[in-house]
């Protein structure tokens, strides 16, 4: 991360009530993409990795075909030390000046993580937070689930990632190896009577 990168960022007291939740939550979710729209700003990386009073927005998505997911190893070429050897289930970053929205964000984080000849329909599900971690402290997940439809999709930095599709059994069998969201979001979208489908 450049020293000076600028990422969208909205108070956590406008999108987090009280002590807040952890895992993926749809409530409220229309009011707080408001607030995002209407109160996020674009502030230093460095320090708002170390501002808890700041949610650093964060479009994730999930990518699937026929029920298996696009999992995904960090190497330890990747740049975040804390994410090194986790897997993934989650292609997305922060939003940068010039991104425009959320969507168009996710869009480009789209085209720099993935090698696809197709962008999916990007399907809105809900918010993701956890309050527990270090880096779930300072970071609010906008989760999207999108459809590969039999198209293939690769890492395009292989460098520091590897992936592939993988069925939820392959998920749950490396669930203690995720990335805490990606564990939260795959507890969700498998969870009894939560499936998205």
């Amino acid at each position: 991360m450049g020293a000076d990168e600028l990422v969208l960022v909205v108070p956590r007291d406008r999108v987090i009530r009280g002590r807040g939740w952890r895992g993926v939550s749809a409530d409220g979710l229309e009011a707080v993409l408001a607030t995002i729209a209407t109160e996020g700003r674009f502030e230093p990386r460095a320090a708002m990795e170390r501002d808890p009073a700041h949610k650093q927005v964060i479009p994730y998505l999930v990518l699937r075909d026929a029920g298996r997911y696009f999992l995904m190893r960090r190497t330890r070429a990747g740049g975040d030390e804390r994410l090194h050897e986790r897997y993934s289930i989650g292609v997305g970053g922060h939003l940068n000046p010039g991104d425009g929205d959320i969507r168009t964000g996710l869009l480009r984080e789209w085209h720099e993580e993935l090698e696809a000849a197709f962008v999916p329909d990007f399907r809105l599900v809900g918010l993701l937070n956890d309050d527990e971690t270090e880096v779930g402290r300072v970071h609010l997940g906008i989760v999207f689930v999108a459809e590969a439809g039999g198209r293939p999709a690769r890492v395009r930095e292989t460098d520091k990632l590897s992936g592939g599709f993988a069925s939820p059994d392959q998920v749950a069998a490396l669930r203690d190896r995720l990335e805490t969201w990606s564990a939260l979001v795959f507890d969700f979208l498998e969870g009894p009577g939560q499936a998205v489908r």
